[in-house]
């Protein structure tokens, strides 16, 4: 506590460079199903974040990605995590035919984790969390690039030319 009685608001997680490692991930989606980063390795994930599911943003980004050519080209791995429980996730991916898991994490333990909650302004309003980003995880990973105020219109068209400026980077 601090003096006056209050408690600390928590501190900010550290904001993870590109080239460390992505903090591992245990997370269901809609069927129950457990993801860890772990099980993607040799693959590019992308890993966007975004405040609820069913939304006009969050539609639309959710479609642009399941829609991105260049991203199934790339065989990379899309994963969506929100804090809605399986049966919003189902709904969801069942109303716009999203072919990749959407994850829950409720509490937002990872996503504060990994700093993507914090303070909101939208439309003069105020408000703590979920931050709309995406993190850009190489098929070692390593964090290769994030976006941490997603516009949407034409992100999933940016993540896709990252991974192309990833693969150009090591060959």
């Amino acid at each position: 506590m601090t003096q006056s009685g209050e408690q600390p608001s928590p501190s900010p997680s550290p904001r993870l460079q590109p080239g460390e490692a992505f903090p591992a991930f245990a997370l269901p989606d809609a069927e129950g199903q457990t993801h860890r980063l772990g099980q993607y390795e040799g693959k590019y994930v992308v890993l966007y974040v975004y405040p609820k599911d069913d939304t006009p943003g969050c539609t639309r980004e959710a479609c642009d990605f399941r829609d991105s050519a260049t991203l199934r080209a790339h065989g990379a791995a899309i994963l969506g995590l929100s804090r809605d429980d399986a049966a919003s996730h189902g709904k969801f991916a069942e109303k716009y035919s999203l072919p990749f898991p959407l994850l829950s994490d409720p509490e937002a333990e990872y996503i504060r984790a990994i700093g993507a909650w914090g303070t909101k302004n939208m439309y003069g309003k105020v408000s703590e969390g979920i931050k709309r980003q995406t993190f850009l995880i190489g098929p070692d990973g390593r964090l290769v690039k994030s976006w941490l105020a997603v516009q949407v219109d034409g992100h999933a068209d940016a993540v896709a030319a990252a991974i192309d400026k990833d693969r150009a980077a090591h060959e």
